[in-house]
């Protein structure tokens, strides 16, 4: 592929973006390059680590790249010795699902190999559909290689992860399973480009650009999802509050999706100097999550020797990050006093300076936070300041829980389950409308205190179920087998009473024998059995005493 100009950096410039890569994911980043090659020059760089790094810091010293794709260890790499922002392709919950249901095909001995961190939700899938599925981590390409060793010693017969991993499995003899999806790539790609235009637009500004993880909204109004009266006021605050650059304050408890309507209050912002404003960054950081000094050198950016360890050149801030767009200031409550006064002058001077610098630099930014806790009582309590408080709650906005919309409920698991089973390519059967209308009774009984997120992830769950089965319908039986938490211990007790034991149902044992029996079978494990006859441990603990 043609190389750009060295000299060519005008804004009319197609983005410029290098993947890099080995083994399979070499060949799916070339299959998608081609669904982006009008919207950028792509370039694949066939190289990983070291050679990579050298590779690409040779090249930069004399052409332009605006960013760049890789993925796992090699990614991680690569992002922690380039300048150049570096996006890395991740592969989902749903990536691995299906991987391991192509590795069950062939032995349900597996393993799982990911790069330093393993994945404990696996834990319970495992067990519920007979799998083995031993998870190991790497951090270098000889630590792969012995735990590659070491599981074909234990008995493992195929080998879930990267390319780095499937290709070092093949070696040992075992078979490798390419755990990266087409999806997962494109989305990466879709990232990249929007960062490299993004990198272009503020390189004519003349001051460097931070890499942050996200710099665009990719939510909208219309996934703010319910009919209840609660959510069209909230839909209505959202359009309203789009028209006016003031501050906003969005207030809820977690999971309601105040990060969602911050998103889709930029997103639908009017048009601002020819330009949509979801063209423009929106930037989020989650204040109770960094400490204070991190927290400070993300917000306002560093100059080069401001403290130890300091990037060359200094680095901007997240404030510089947003300009022309939103910043989101999540938990907000968390911030500490003294970051909070930094910020309020921020505010009224419309400028930052980085840490250990002087010189002040104009941002033009609109602030949205967002806040899980009571702001009035902090300020009361002296823990929050009122001045800020008042400067960022110009406007408000609070998102109603789940609780207080029951009729949202089965319209949004419905839909919540169907999106989850769009991304495991699976098409949902004709009447599951009539199934989660059934089981919605049961979902009604449940608090939410997670909320739709919470919600979401049991979706997410009951889909892995469905895919693992596809012959089963969807049940009561079968959400209170998968998620006995939403079931009070009465409510447990009445609804196992009614149902027969067997494989896929759930029952309290008429007997102490066949109570005996089932616990038994999880080896003694009560926690095990409890979730298994979809009662709640302390019942299960009584009823044993019952029989003792």
């Amino acid at each position: 592929m043609k190389r750009p100009s060295p000299q060519s950096r005008d804004q009319s410039d197609k983005p410029v973006i290098w993947t890099v890569s080995v083994s399979r994911l070499f060949e799916l980043f070339r299959d998608i390059t081609l669904e982006f090659d009008d919207q950028a020059d792509i370039e694949p760089i066939p190289l990983g680590f070291e050679d990579a790094v050298r590779h690409i810091r040779e090249r930069l010293a004399t052409e332009r790249c605006d960013a760049v794709i890789a993925a796992g260890s090699n990614g991680a790499y690569l992002k922690s010795r380039l300048s150049v922002p570096v996006i890395i392709a991740k592969a989902s919950g749903f990536d691995v699902m299906q991987a391991l249901a192509r590795a069950r095909k062939i032995t349900p001995d597996i393993g799982l190999i990911t790069y330093q961190e393993t994945m404990p939700a696996l834990s319970e899938f495992q067990s519920t559909f007979g799998l083995n599925i031993v998870q190991r981590t790497y951090a270098t390409e000889e630590d792969a290689r012995s735990q590659i060793n070491e599981l074909k010693a234990a008995g493992i017969k195929a080998i879930v992860g990267a390319g780095l991993i499937t290709d070092l499995a093949e070696e040992a003899g075992l078979a490798g399973i390419f755990v990266y999806s087409a999806a997962s790539i494109r989305q990466a790609f879709d990232d990249a480009l929007e960062l490299a235009r993004l990198t272009q637009l503020e390189s004519t500004r003349g001051r460097s650009f931070p890499v942050a993880d996200t710099l665009r909204a990719k939510h909208h109004i219309n996934d703010l999802r319910g009919d209840s009266a609660a959510m069209e006021s909230v839909r209505q605050s959202i359009t309203l509050f789009a028209k006016s650059p003031a501050t906003v304050l969005i207030q809820g408890e977690t999971g309601t999706g105040k990060e969602l309507a911050a998103q889709a209050i930029h997103r639908a912002h009017p048009q601002m100097q020819g330009k949509v404003q979801a063209h423009h960054p929106f930037v989020a950081v989650n204040c109770g999550a960094l400490a204070e000094s991190l927290l400070e050198s993300e917000l306002f950016g560093y100059e080069e020797g401001a403290f130890t360890g300091s990037r060359r050149g200094g680095r901007a801030g997240l404030f510089e990050a947003a300009h022309r767009g939103t910043l989101f200031l999540d938990e907000i409550g968390e911030m500490p006093l003294p970051l909070q006064t930094r910020l309020l002058r921020v505010l009224e001077e419309r400028e930052v300076v980085r840490v250990g610098g002087t010189r002040p630099i104009p941002v033009s930014v609109r602030i949205i936070s967002a806040t899980h806790c009571d702001l009035d009582n902090r300020v009361k309590e002296g823990r929050f300041r009122a001045d800020l408080f008042y400067r960022l709650s110009v406007l408000r906005m609070t998102l109603p829980p789940l609780r207080e919309r029951p009729d949202d409920l089965a319209p949004l698991a419905e839909w919540c389950l169907k999106n989850a089973l769009a991304a495991m390519d699976i098409r949902p059967h004709a009447n599951l409308h009539a199934e989660i209308l059934r089981c919605a009774p049961l979902l009604a009984r449940y608090g939410w205190p997670g909320n739709v997120r919470e919600l979401r992830n049991l979706m997410e769950r009951l889909a892995l179920f469905l895919a693992a089965e596809p012959l089963q319908a969807l049940t009561p039986n079968l959400i209170a087998r998968i998620a006995p938490e939403i079931l009070p211990d009465d409510a447990s007790a009445t609804l196992a009473a009614s149902m027969p034991i067997g494989r896929g149902s759930i029952n309290a044992p008429t007997s102490e024998e066949s109570l005996q029996q089932v616990l038994a079978r999880f080896d003694g494990n009560r926690a095990a059995t409890a979730k298994y006859l979809g009662i709640s441990r302390t019942t299960l603990w009584r009823k044993l005493g019952e029989k003792s």
